[in-house]
């Protein structure tokens, strides 16, 4: 088992740090398309003082029609570095949810080389609860830092990889999307994307192991990956690549090494729209 202070900080803990240089803060909030929530004009309206913005939606492969794809190296240090931050900073991101995005962020800035970077337990819901100042409106100027990112490739799964890995039943999948969609008996919420599951995969949704804005305990966490087997590889999978990153988050915390996790990225949106990609539902 790991100590959560590894991944995690208390927003006690985070206003202590504002007097260290070497802090940089990030709004990583997003929204599922049908919560009707506008994570930019939250951000300008209410933010953590200092808090660049990081949109999913920016920073990413905008040549593909498919949601907040991985970008290049070569992007995400541009952007980032533009934002202040560089990958020797002390990285601490939030969400205005609690607990819903900014995972993604978290494994994106890991995965191009940050090696101190933390989730705000609670999020932006947790700070505020606690009376801690928030500030609004445009943020102030920054001076540009230089992110030298590389991309641990070996940690995301493609189109192909996964069908090789269902194939050869070399990592057990697991899929972070709510049961109903799952199985097959609740749409999707991207409009012309069908519901069902891989073959093979297992189900182990990431609002089971989400309470109150914050990862579950221990026990909980167990429960949920009761069907897993966490001695052997793992790849996590979603919708679109986001909760995805909190079953990481999760295997993490309870001791899977990251050099057995991987993340499709493109997930049940590439799946789904891929001519001859196998859906299975369960039968009514």
């Amino acid at each position: 088992m790991t100590d959560r202070s590894d991944f995690f900080v208390s927003p006690a803990e985070l206003a202590e740090a504002f007097a260290d240089p070497r802090l940089r803060i990030v709004d990583a909030s997003w929204y599922m398309p049908n919560q009707n929530r506008d994570a930019g004009a939250e951000y300008v309206a209410s933010r953590i003082p200092g808090a660049a913005r990081f949109d999913i939606d920016v920073v990413a492969d905008t040549s593909t029609d498919l949601p907040h794809m991985l970008p290049s190296a070569e992007v995400f240090g541009t952007a980032v570095g533009a934002m202040g931050i560089s990958d020797a900073d002390r990285i601490v991101i939030y969400d205005g949810a609690g607990l819903l995005s900014a995972p993604r962020a978290w494994w994106t800035f890991r995965l191009f080389g940050a090696t101190d970077v933390k989730i705000l337990e609670g999020g932006l819901p947790a700070w505020i609860a606690e009376g801690r100042p928030t500030e609004s409106g445009a943020p102030k100027a920054v001076e540009p830092a230089v992110f030298h990112a590389r991309l641990e490739a070996a940690r995301v799964a493609s189109l192909t990889d996964v069908v090789a890995v269902l194939a050869e039943g070399s990592a057990t999948v697991v899929d972070a999307r709510p049961a109903d969609r799952f199985h097959g008996v609740a749409p999707e919420p991207r409009p012309g994307i069908s519901s069902g599951h891989m073959p093979g995969a297992l189900n182990a949704p990431a609002v089971n192991i989400v309470e109150d804005g914050r990862l579950t305990d221990d026990d909980g966490l167990r429960e949920a990956f009761e069907d897993v087997d966490l001695d052997k590889p793992i790849l996590t999978t979603c919708g679109s690549g986001v909760t995805a990153s909190i079953l990481w988050l999760a295997f993490e915390v309870l001791g899977v090494p990251r050099g057995r996790l991987c993340l499709y990225d493109g997930s049940w949106t590439e799946w789904a729209s891929t001519p001859g990609a196998v859906i299975e539902k369960v039968e009514r």
